[in-house]
């Protein structure tokens, strides 16, 4: 029970109110119930922490079952990924489940409907069957096959079951009411004839059940209390109690359906279909692309399982459906790798900066913090030598007052070592800048006490020692869709809006201590924003994906 004043969601109140109202903390028991014919997307966190959050709140178990009853599009792959993920959030299921442990149970309940004239085989084609659906305002019309007997439905069954018809040449439906309001109750379809070998059954069975029929009754034989699913299904509960009502038993805990509104992020797109087209069209590498909106990708692009955790919680649950600005993600993920992240340097776009009074072929090792949020993270030594990069944006050969970065004539700090001052700048045929000299003032070392040491500039530069700089490939992934709703607009395909700058690779030059990162690895660029290392990644070629830039750019541009 949980204490007075605390904040609760509409979910958690309903599960508060069937404890008061009978329930014994024993009884509760949660699931999340993926179909294993994608990958995981951003949409599926905020159900993977609801149920598993549920489980950690009132101590109860939480299992992972796969709703695999679809041999056509499911792969024993997709389970591996799904559940890495779950793992990875920081998740332990109670108990590992699929649809499938149960279709002799299913298929023996099936029989026992059209025993007691709930069930019946139907002959027609999908064409014909829906001419007879109806519509919101019309009733539907009876099936033909509707008042088979049961000896014939029972010996159409067995055939289907045995594998001695054609794809499409019969199904099972539920015999409910043609004329329902709700459509879903005019005698769904229960059984279709698919010859697949499915992931794990092989082809052991050639009929397979549909969600309607599977999800429910799945619900009950593993006595989940509360069977959690996203507004979409609101409609099937009506049809979920009554598939119940067909196998209950009353000395059994009832599951119970309940709704909650799915989180929509802007920018992306989460269906699986969809997700689906873009690896398959190569937009992007795979179902783990740091662009894609997936679980795997997100990771591979270096956001934390915190971040998304802390987001989740954020945002919250809800009943109306709503876009959620992914500057909210991207904020927790700043805020989370801020806590963590190694400081370094890396120079994304460098010119050369030559410091003329520093005496050549003379290097010194300078110390630097690894983590101003994080005390315990210590310190490194880091190269300095008389040539150096700098970022190209950072020098200009004149400037305002406003920019405080390098000029000629003007002073700058250069992080954790010298005060340096532009004296002049080579030029290449074409006009740009190719070298910078400067002199540097030899008292203003950093953390040297003196009191030059102290001496305040407005500016201070990130920079890597050339001689010592590692080269790496950096990839900058930005966000995949330019639109904000890619997926909504009618007069346009989702992928129109296609995000031509989603990804730029470039080389860029580190410092040394980046020369032993492992994939995975987080850190900050300094002043250029967090980074991690790839799986693509080796000793011979380095390779940081951008996870998010210091600040956001998107809300930049969004108000010019």
């Amino acid at each position: 029970m949980s204490e007075v004043g605390e904040s609760l969601n509409f979910i958690e109140h309903i599960v508060e109110e069937d404890l008061e109202n009978g329930y014994s903390p024993s009884d509760l028991r949660f699931r999340f119930p993926p179909e294993p014919n994608g990958y995981l997307h951003i949409g599926h966190a905020s159900s993977i922490c609801l149920n598993f959050g549920l489980g950690l709140r009132y101590n109860a178990p939480v299992n992972l079952r796969f709703d695999d009853t679809n041999p056509i599009k499911e792969e024993q792959a997709y389970v591996d990924a799904i559940k890495k993920d779950v793992e990875w959030l920081g998740y332990n299921w109670d108990t590992e489940r699929y649809a499938s442990d149960y279709f002799q149970q299913l298929y023996d309940w099936a029989v026992m409907l059209i025993k007691e004239g709930k069930a019946y085989v139907d002959s027609q084609s999908s064409e014909q069957m829906a001419a007879q659906k109806g519509t919101p305002y019309e009733p539907g019309r009876n099936s033909p096959n509707r008042n088979r007997s049961v000896a014939e439905n029972l010996e159409l069954f067995k055939g289907m079951k045995d594998g001695n018809f054609e794809e499409g040449s019969h199904v099972l439906r539920a015999k409910i009411d043609m004329t329902a309001q709700n459509m879903l109750m005019r005698d769904p379809i229960m059984y279709r004839v698919l010859h697949k070998a499915h992931h794990r059954t092989n082809t052991d069975w050639c009929i397979y059940p549909m969600y309607d029929w599977t999800h429910g009754e799945s619900d009950y034989i593993e006595q989940v209390s509360h069977s959690l699913c996203t507004l979409e299904f609101a409609m099937h509960r009506e049809l979920y109690d009554w598939f119940l009502d067909q196998v209950v038993d009353s000395k059994k805990l009832r599951p119970k359906q309940r709704e909650f509104a799915r989180r929509n992020l802007s920018h992306t797109v989460v269906s699986k279909r969809k997700l689906l087209q873009l690896v398959e069209q190569h937009v992007v590498d795979g179902w783990d692309d740091p662009r894609m909106p997936t679980i795997s990708g997100l990771r591979r692009r270096g956001y934390t399982p915190e971040a998304i955790r802390n987001f989740v919680d954020t945002i919250g649950i809800a009943k109306r459906e709503n876009l959620i600005d992914v500057s909210l993600l991207e904020f927790h993920a700043r805020e989370h790798l801020n806590k963590i992240a190694l400081r370094v340097m890396g120079v994304l776009d460098p010119v050369k900066v030559v410091i003329t009074n520093y005496p050549e072929g003379e290097e010194e090792w300078l110390e630097t913090e690894n983590n101003p949020e994080d005390e315990s993270a210590g310190t490194r030594q880091i190269p300095f030598s008389r040539e150096i990069f700098i970022e190209r944006a950072d020098f200009k050969e004149e400037a305002n007052r406003k920019f405080f970065r390098l000029k000629l004539g003007g002073e700058v700090r250069l992080k954790s070592a010298y005060i340096i001052k532009a004296e002049g700048c080579t030029k290449d045929a074409d006009g740009n800048i190719v070298e910078i000299q400067c002199v540097y003032d030899l008292k203003s070392k950093s953390g040297s006490g003196t009191e030059e040491s102290m001496r305040k500039v407005k500016g201070t530069l990130h920079w890597v020692s050339i001689k010592h700089a590692i080269k790496a490939e950096v990839r900058l992934y930005d966000r995949l869709f330019s639109d904000e709703s890619p997926d909504t607009h009618k007069d346009k395909d989702f992928m129109d809006f296609i995000n031509p700058e989603a990804l730029e690779v470039i080389t860029g030059y580190l410092e040394p201590s980046l020369v032993s990162a492992k994939i995975g690895d987080r850190v900050q660029f300094q002043r250029l924003g967090y980074f991690c290392v790839d799986p693509d990644s080796s000793q011979e070629n380095l390779v940081f994906n951008r996870t998010v830039g210091l600040r956001d750019t998107w809300a930049k541009i969004q108000d010019q």
